[in-house]
């Protein structure tokens, strides 16, 4: 049988990356993880230039957890001899495309990190009390069989196309994930049409009022949301992404905690008060002259269907308070309609032994462990796939580095990395 690992990882995403970064010095502890992408990858298609992460640069795969190891960012920095230039810049918050380079430092620097490695299934073999995680070596073509007691699943979420809009041309109609690698075919569209309100909506739009000049365009903003909010940014507010939080809201009953997530999207599908900010500022600076610019901010709209015209894209849609039905005719839709988490393929093999709710989701206890048949003898972990059992911090990078410390401490039976016991001013419940 091959070497078997206490860990795989499937995914190398920001929060595999930051488990694989944390597992590194563990003496004794044998981790693998595979990732289908030649190399590391973060939302490539949203690098715009100008773009920060919304959280500090200590939300890095390691410092909130371990301000020591080698791979924090600040060790980034000095390896490239930049700390100095970011000492004077004194910038809190990094671009976008610092965070992908430093993680991609970190992925290339990692010995247990493999890309161009697709898995293709997950198996529990009962005889040998193993899984094994089968995947193709994309330069070889050779298939590989790689062994683990515990599989920790980090593949991420996948862009959300509303189905009202499926099936239309991807060349007309595309999610924002894809906006850099697709910004060159909007030249020829004289109307675009963005819809969705939350960070990435906000970023494209920003950049499209950047250009409007040179292009001239008509461009259209469009959300179902009842305004074009800010993100909950208040000191205590961000209270919500803290490990004390996170307890709290897993240990609600299941219907509560359906019922709280949606009422929190302030917290985690705003955009920026800086990123607004600036979008007021272009539209200020463009109507200089009394010549207000052909741009429409529409929020409380609802797009209900969708159809290919001779000459663009017809939208219908629906203002939600007034409950009135309008149609929009566009030449190309930017989807910024977010993401969410999916159940990969090569889970397939093991459908019948991953416990789920009556929702189809992952049952996760308090240390991100899915509950699996009484037949397997292995561990299967999620990492951003559980914001139903463990609240709004699941997609944030500030909470990746404790809930790494957690699985590792899981997985090891001991206590790899200290957690902090107390980590918010506010108290959640009652005892």
């Amino acid at each position: 049988m091959n070497h078997v690992h206490d860990v795989l990882g499937v995914g190398i995403g920001p929060f595999n990356l930051s488990l694989a970064a944390l597992a590194e010095p563990v003496p004794d502890l044998s981790v693998a993880f595979l990732d289908t992408k030649p190399e590391f990858s973060w939302h490539a298609g949203l690098l715009i230039e100008g773009t920060t992460l919304q959280v500090p640069f200590l939300a890095d795969l390691v410092t909130m957890i371990d301000p020591t190891s080698r791979w924090s960012f600040l060790s980034y920095l000095r390896e490239h001899e930049r700390l100095f230039p970011f000492y004077f810049a004194e910038k809190f918050h990094i671009s976008r495309r610092e965070y992908d380079d430093y993680c991609r430092w970190v992925a290339d620097s990692l010995p247990s990190c493999h890309f161009g490695r697709p898995v293709t299934a997950v198996r529990w073999d009962d005889a040998e009390q193993v899984f094994h995680v089968e995947a193709e070596d994309v330069r070889t073509a050779r298939r590989e069989s790689w062994a683990a007691r515990t599989v920790v699943l980090g593949v991420g979420t996948e862009p959300v196309i509303p189905e009202t809009l499926r099936g239309l041309p991807d060349k007309e109609v595309f999610h924002a994930s894809s906006y850099l690698e697709r910004r060159e075919s909007l030249r020829d569209a004289g109307d675009v049409t963005v819809i969705g309100s939350g960070q990435s909506g906000a970023e494209v739009m920003l950049d499209l009022l950047r250009d409007r000049e040179s292009t001239g365009r008509r461009l259209r903003w469009l959300t179902r949301s009842p305004a074009f909010a800010p993100m909950e940014y208040s000191k205590l507010g961000l209270e919500h992404f803290t490990p004390d939080y996170t307890r709290y809201f897993h240990s609600l009953p299941q219907s509560t905690r359906d019922r709280v997530v949606p009422a929190q999207w302030q917290l985690y599908k705003a955009s920026s008060a800086d990123t607004l900010a600036a979008i007021h500022d272009e539209l200020y600076e463009s109507s200089v002259g009394g010549h207000p610019p052909e741009v429409r901010l529409m929020p409380n709209v609802a797009v209900t269907g969708a159809h290919r015209a001779a000459d663009g894209i017809d939208l219908a849609c629906r203002h939600v308070e007034q409950d009135r039905a309008f149609e929009v005719r566009t030449d190309r839709v930017i989807l910024a309609t977010g993401y969410a988490a999916h159940r990969p393929a090569c889970l397939d093999p093991l459908a019948e032994l991953v416990d789920r709710d009556e929702h189809g989701r992952y049952r996760v206890d308090d240390e991100y462990r899915v509950a699996l048949s009484g037949e397997i003898g292995g561990r299967l972990y999620v990492q951003n796939a559980e914001m139903h059992s463990h609240g709004v911090g699941a997609p944030d990078l500030g909470l990746g580095a404790h809930r790494s410390a957690v699985i590792l401490n899981s997985v090891t039976g001991r206590e790899i990395y200290p957690l902090p016991r107390h980590t918010a001013f506010t108290t959640f419940g009652v005892g």
